[in-house]
């Protein structure tokens, strides 16, 4: 799948795979990206006239059987129609090549996406899958709750294509993305055989003209009149999804053909840019946080802008650019950052003791470092934020404390003063030598 920062092709930049014209969301930065399940991404299309499978959400065995068997009843019950699928609802690709554990840890040896034409085997896979953690390639260790599972209906798959509408910076607008090899990781595709990936740019005052719509279905191959006719439809309507709903990416792997000649976008990955979550409110209101890392929302709410890695020196600082200065000096030390955490310009004592609580919930932290320099968040004010923090938590890790700036030597005093066990420096290199030494 794409990724937020692009998609891959041929060379890797900071563990980051770019194509020869890397492509990007029009908004990058400190933007949130919400997370749609595919259910919920099937639902939102198919309002948009995108063609998708018959199938709906499940929270149980019964309900799932039900829907299996509402599927099997409908009139507009597909002649593709060969089996169901029973897929997990998670955040995260590769689910099928993923397996289950239960809350225990203990393995169960089955995939997210399990296929059956047996009502009673619908509910017996989803209850397997419902309240076990799914572990795949994308997520972590421990994996992700699934607490939903998608019912759909089977068809007879011709051919596997891909199609994504992003935002290209080379153009200064929308452009497709699609290939003939779909169903796999456009990843792979891309670092593979990048002459495989089709781009065509989209003229923002235009939009997809019909002219364009014809020529990437050529290019994908579709004959027929009438499968060129539904594939075009379902581009144009994709389209219309993309700029209606201030989408970052929509992508649709596999777009499926059918042996009877239909066009079925099976799977998708929506992202939306939250600088628009107040026209999308519909939209956001689905945002499911169970899905997130928990340190990652209680950020949100705190106003503080923090990332998880892999280290054991928690930090908090103020300011992007000091964040990742101060993660360097660590590492030039031979340390290893747990986090980048930007408490921003204004963020008050409450703010402060917030960031300490979401730092030592990270149970790889061994060490806290503070670099801040103070400016319209004065020196002082930190200071009491984490001294009462520090009282607030009941900090067992060591703590290194970095000021400097408006009130620099106030702040100290009432460091001093606590009579906290607080480590101080004087000097960011300072402050990352005694953080390594105290590990």
């Amino acid at each position: 799948m794409f990724s937020r920062y692009g998609i891959v092709a041929a060379r890797n930049v900071v563990g980051k795979s770019v194509t020869q014209r890397t492509i990007l969301p029009a908004s990058t930065g400190a933007a949130r990206w919400i997370n749609l399940h595919e259910y919920q991404s099937k639902d939102l299309m198919e309002s948009y006239g995108v063609q998708v499978q018959n199938g709906k959400m499940a929270e149980n065995a019964e309900d799932a059987k039900a829907i299996a068997s509402a599927i099997m009843a409908s009139p507009q019950h597909s002649p593709d129609g060969v089996d169901f699928i029973v897929k997990a609802q998670i955040h995260a690709g590769g689910r099928g090549k993923g397996h289950f554990e239960d809350p225990s840890g203990n393995k169960i040896e089955m995939g997210g996406v399990k296929i059956t034409q047996d009502l009673d085997a619908v509910g017996e896979f989803t209850g397997k899958m419902l309240g076990n953690n799914l572990i795949t390639k994308q997520t972590s260790a421990e994996g992700q709750m699934c607490r939903k599972v998608l019912i759909n209906e089977g068809i007879n798959i011709k051919r596997e294509l891909y199609f994504a509408l992003l935002h290209d910076r080379a153009y200064g607008g929308p452009c497709v993305v699609c290939s003939l090899q779909g169903g796999m990781s456009i990843e792979d595709v891309a670092e593979e055989t990048p002459e495989a990936i089709i781009v065509e740019p989209i003229d923002i005052t235009v939009g997809l003209t019909d002219a364009q719509s014809t020529l990437i279905a050529d290019k994908l191959g579709f004959t027929g009149a009438d499968t060129v006719a539904q594939a075009k439809k379902n581009m144009h309507s994709l389209y219309d999804l993309f700029l209606s709903t201030d989408a970052t990416q929509v992508e649709i792997n596999p777009l499926a053909e059918t042996e009877c000649g239909k066009v079925f976008a099976v799977d998708a990955k929506l992202n939306f840019d939250d600088s628009a979550s107040f026209r999308q409110k519909a939209i956001f209101d689905q945002r499911d946080k169970s899905m997130e890392d928990a340190r990652d929302v209680r950020a949100e709410e705190a106003g503080l802008n923090y990332i998880a890695l892999d280290g054991n020196i928690g930090c908090m600082v103020n300011g992007a650019g000091l964040a990742m200065a101060t993660m360097d000096a660590i590492s030039m030390h031979g340390g290893e950052a747990a986090n980048f955490l930007d408490v921003g310009g204004g963020a008050n004592a409450a703010a402060v003791a917030e960031a300490f609580k979401i730092l030592t919930s990270d149970p790889n932290v061994k060490c806290i470092l503070v670099n801040i320099f103070g400016g319209i968040m004065k020196c002082d004010t930190i200071a009491e934020g984490i001294v009462d923090a520090y009282k607030q938590v009941g900090l067992e890790v060591p703590l290194v404390v970095r000021l400097e700036g408006t009130n620099v030597d106030l702040g100290k005093k009432l460091i001093k003063d606590s009579g906290l066990p607080i480590i101080t420096a004087d000097d960011l290199d300072e402050a990352a030598i005694k953080s390594c030494g105290a590990i």
